[in-house]
């Protein structure tokens, strides 16, 4: 016979509320492709803000076209090292006038039988319409320091080797368009664009905090009986930082209600974005999703994923202070877990959140190096790619043997087993098992996240 539940606060409020808690998630594990779907569609892009031309970086998104404001170039300019002539001059003589390299100005004109030296990106004096490189002429007569004639040797034509001024880019034109991820080339085209500011999406800032009273710092020299070191904070900071994440370090929080209230508050004068692990599961100190639906009227728009790793991931939104949109994304405690979702979920989100018109990682179909057990949950596995080139291999090659190869990182893909996220660059999309398939066999096809450099 079960015991009688108290019915008022005494000292067996613990064992009470142990005793009442559900025994099934309310939760509904929906699916990965919802689950991508509301997070995508929920993440709104945060507002613009101006920087100066020459503070740009790598990794910036822009919100605005880049338009130029100067032709390119700016003056006729010769493409080649050679002589400014008449066009319809044709061959022969040429008294060599003036001397025009990059960066120079002549007030002298070029007229018939006449010309001037220039060099590569030099402007053309008035009056010339064509250019002769070096290499189709001839030097006649010289002071023994510059040229004083040269013979043309072969005919030129109107606008040969000339540079018009605006052929490049003319004023008005678009260089760069909105939501352009900005890389060297990009920062070059904006040096070269005249503009002083340019536009460019916030960043999005995130705090990642770490849920559990068993967690010390993994910086501790010294691990007490029954405490673990934080990984999951480390890694999923680093993991923000490579993809360009402004990222705050929320530490460690107690699992109590009232510690978990007041972190979240202290990150939100920081960030309007939190990435937390821990404390998203069936556990009596599982508080978090209780937390954000009771203490801070948040929606949680999902509490459980039907994935592996990581089936209570959960996603959270709500407004705090001045009423602008904050975003929760609430990963489970293992470090394999954490570290999935977060790829799956934050990442994409932080991208939407940050401008990026593609939200989602480069997906990839390889080849399975090994047969795998399939488990009822679709699964993402991880794995690196053969970097081995089938190039010299015969004409008959499959097309199927064109395909790279894929290999787990481990045998054991147990979310605690933080080994398996070791040299990781794919997360393997595996299908949930049915009666007909348990198994994938080497050399299967299937579909994969590219999660680092490969």
């Amino acid at each position: 016979m079960s015991e009688p539940i108290p019915s008022s606060t005494t000292s067996s409020e613990t064992s009470s509320s142990v005793i009442l808690r559900p025994r099934q998630s309310q939760w509904p594990a929906i699916s990965m492709e919802d689950a991508l779907k509301i997070v995508v569609e929920t993440a709104q892009p945060i507002i613009s803000k101006s920087v100066p031309a020459n503070l740009v970086r790598p990794g910036m998104v822009l919100y605005e076209p880049v338009i130029a404001k100067n032709p390119i170039p700016p003056a006729r300019t010769s493409i080649k090292d050679g002589y400014a002539v008449i066009a319809s001059d044709g061959i022969g003589d040429r008294e060599v006038i003036t001397v025009t390299t990059a960066g120079s100005i002549t007030t002298l004109k070029v007229t018939p039988g006449t010309c001037a030296r220039v060099s590569t990106g030099a402007m053309i004096p008035a009056g010339a319409d064509a250019v002769v490189q070096v290499e189709d002429t001839e030097l006649i007569k010289h002071n023994n320091i510059e040229e004083q004639v040269i013979r043309i040797l072969k005919p030129p034509k109107e606008n040969q080797d000339i540079r018009e001024i605006g052929s490049d880019v003319s004023i008005g034109q678009i260089l760069l368009e909105k939501r352009c991820i900005l890389g060297s080339a990009e920062i070059g085209i904006i040096a070269a664009s005249g503009q002083r500011f340019i536009e460019i999406y916030r960043k999005p800032k995130v705090c990642v905090m770490s849920t559990g009273n068993e967690l010390i710092d993994w910086t501790a020299e010294e691990t007490p009986e029954g405490k673990i070191r934080d990984t999951n904070r480390p890694q999923l900071l680093a993991l923000l930082n490579v993809h360009g994440f402004k990222t705050i370090d929320g530490g460690i929080v107690g699992d109590t209600r009232e510690q978990l209230i007041q972190s979240i508050k202290v990150a939100f004068k920081f960030s309007n974005v939190i990435v937390m692990s821990g404390g998203v599961s069936m556990g009596e100190k599982d508080l978090v999703k209780s937390v954000l639906k009771d203490d801070f009227g948040f929606t949680i728009h999902f509490g459980r994923v039907f994935m592996k790793p990581g089936l209570p991931s959960t996603f959270a939104t709500g407004t705090y202070e001045n009423n602008d949109l904050r975003y929760i994304f609430a990963v489970p405690g293992n470090p394999v877990s954490a570290w999935v979702a977060c790829q799956l979920f934050a990442i994409p989100a932080l991208r939407k959140l940050g401008g990026y018109q593609n939200c989602f990682q480069t997906e990839i179909k390889v080849r399975l190096a090994e047969q795998i057990r399939l488990d009822l949950r679709p699964e993402y596995r991880r794995a690196w790619l053969s970097t081995t080139d089938n190039s010299d291999k015969e004409s008959t090659i499959s097309d199927n043997e064109n395909i790279p190869l894929a290999f787990c990182t481990s045998h054991n893909q147990l979310s605690s087993f933080i080994l398996s996220t070791r040299g990781a660059n794919l997360l393997l999309k595996l299908p949930s098992k049915t009666e007909s398939q348990q198994f994938l066999k080497s050399g299967d096809i299937v579909s994969a996240l590219v999660i680092g450099q490969l």
